[in-house]
């Protein structure tokens, strides 16, 4: 029944196109719908969506944060249980790609933007004002402010998206079910998944995708743009910035039509190589001795602080001074995470067939935290050393333009026009493999899990996030961008919470069907 299904799911199509017909419409219509009511109401959406931000964040934080804790306590049980022997794809397959481009692809599709722009600029912040410490202790003021950052990227985002991932990865090669979200609760609907349950399962993951999208790439064309303007001074405003969104996701569209393995794959590669060279160049050229040192601090830093932050809910605080700075920081960056959760889980998915989901969880979760650590201890350390010999400068770039503060950091170093220029390519790298997977995905879910969708498919959905992030770019800047991923990610932490039951629900049975233990005669025979 399911194999029949799923032959018919993939061949349907709506108004002359490969796709699924109430997913794809309604999910456009309301994304335009939100994009309008955002042009029309202009300037005053600002503080719209300010005030939404705050009401859902203060009503709702403790929610992310408890989901996110959850799903990082499953993903490790998962790893280290039985279910871990289990192969993706059966025990017969084998990997698709080398573990040197599945790494690559990880950490591109995961965090590549975000990394660059937050890398400098978010330790930076929590060094001049967090709420867990008095900041005239400046050493203590540092270290706290790389726990912080390690917290918000690491392990805890990382299992938001295995989790996802791993799950569709299981039911897509394992029950030969869709490439879908929907898919994941078919132990507990059955067949109802290609009704309308599914379908407003698959529109809340396409919407939550196009806004997570959106953020990235909104923060993204941010940072390209202080980088042209520091390099070539290019005015420095949100139109120049729409010609950019524009310009980079036409080439994002040329990576989406030489496929995965030609296009996606290959720059992730070269976006992992142009990073390499930007870390060792910080390395080299900054303070090396430093950098190594405090890396290991750090790392000790957040595995003492590990579930005191992890569990973290502001509320003594909150009560006594009605500040919510967690609201800004751990509450947005979980919503983001679990809004990016469907594209990253889908493209994840698609790249990990043959992989045990004990390689899966530990590929996962390991490897690209660890990786994160590094970048974030170079650039975030390289940052925190300027503050702590006297210069402030990176404080006041950071103050008047957040985008600007890696630009500021390289300053500081011999050949600062060139490493800067690697910066803005790398940014822009990132951006077109972010645009280009998350496009895949969209058309993936919007054509009920089909593969061979037409590349004009991909191209719409590759405008439609240009659009949207461009949109709320206009609407109210970063605070648009952080409303749309708490708004989007809310109803997807629901989601993921009854996803791990049903997940758990079909692993059991697959185990037992596929590792029978010893039989009663053989026990006593």
């Amino acid at each position: 029944m399911t194999e029949q299904k799923y032959k018919r799911s993939d061949k349907r199509t709506f108004l002359g196109i490969k796709a699924n017909g109430p997913v794809f419409v309604t999910s456009l219509l309301v994304i335009a719908i939100l994009v309008a009511t955002t042009i029309l109401v202009g300037k005053p959406m600002e503080k719209y969506f300010s005030q939404i931000q705050s009401t859902v964040s203060n009503n709702t934080g403790w929610f992310f944060i408890l989901v996110v804790n959850i799903l990082l306590l499953f993903a490790v049980f998962l790893g280290f249980s039985k279910f871990g022997k289990i192969r993706l794809g059966g025990k017969d397959a084998k990997p698709e790609f080398s573990k040197k481009g599945w790494f690559a692809m990880l950490f591109s599709a995961g965090m590549g933007i975000g990394l660059l722009f937050w890398s400098v600029a978010e330790p930076i912040f929590h060094y001049n004002s967090n709420p867990l410490i008095d900041n005239s202790d400046k050493i203590e003021a540092a270290k706290s402010a790389m726990g912080i950052t390690f917290l918000h990227w690491g392990v805890h985002a990382w299992a938001v998206y295995a989790i996802v991932g791993l799950a569709l990865a299981f039911f897509t090669f394992n029950r030969k079910l869709p490439l879908t979200i929907r898919s994941i609760f078919h132990p507990l609907l059955g067949d109802k998944i290609y009704g309308p349950l599914g379908d407003a399962i698959d529109i809340i993951s396409v919407i939550a995708t196009i806004f997570g999208l959106a953020t990235s790439l909104g923060f993204g064309v941010q940072q390209v743009n202080a980088g042209l303007h520091y390099l070539f001074d290019f005015n420095l405003n949100t139109n120049v910035q729409i010609v950019l969104i524009i310009i980079i996701t036409g080439m994002a569209t040329l990576s989406l039509v030489l496929g995965l393995d030609k296009g996606i794959r290959r720059l992730s590669e070269w976006n992992m190589r142009i990073a390499i060279v930007l870390l060792l160049f910080v390395v080299i050229v900054g303070p090396s001795v430093f950098i190594f040192k405090s890396f290991v601090q750090n790392v000790g830093h957040y595995l003492n602080e590990f579930f005191e932050l992890s569990f973290w809910t502001e509320s003594y605080k909150g009560v006594k001074e009605a500040k919510h700075w967690q609201n800004s920081w751990t509450v947005f960056y979980w919503a983001w995470w679990i809004s990016w959760s469907p594209f990253v889980g889908i493209f994840i998915a698609r790249i990990s067939k043959g992989r045990t989901v004990k390689e899966f969880i530990l590929g996962v979760l390991l490897v690209p935290t660890l990786l994160t650590f590094i970048w974030m201890s170079v650039f975030g350390g390289s940052a925190l050393f300027q503050e702590l010999i006297g210069n402030s400068a990176i404080t006041e770039a950071v103050n008047e333009d957040v985008s600007t503060a890696i630009y500021k950091l390289l300053e500081q170093y011999p050949f600062a026009f060139l490493s800067s220029f690697i910066a803005v390519l790398l940014v822009a790298s990132f951006f077109i493999t972010s645009s280009d997977s998350g496009s895949m995905v969209v058309d993936t879910l919007t054509s009920g899990g089909r593969h061979d969708a037409p590349v004009g498919q991909k191209i719409f959905w590759a405008s439609m996030e240009g659009t949207v992030a461009g949109v709320l770019l206009i609407g109210g800047g970063l605070t648009a961008l952080q409303t749309a991923s708490i708004l989007t990610g809310l109803p997807f932490a629901i989601l993921l919470l009854i996803l791990c039951y049903s997940f758990y629900k079909s692993l059991k049975s697959y185990y037992h069907t596929n590792f029978p233990g010893p039989t009663r005669k053989d026990i006593h025979p």
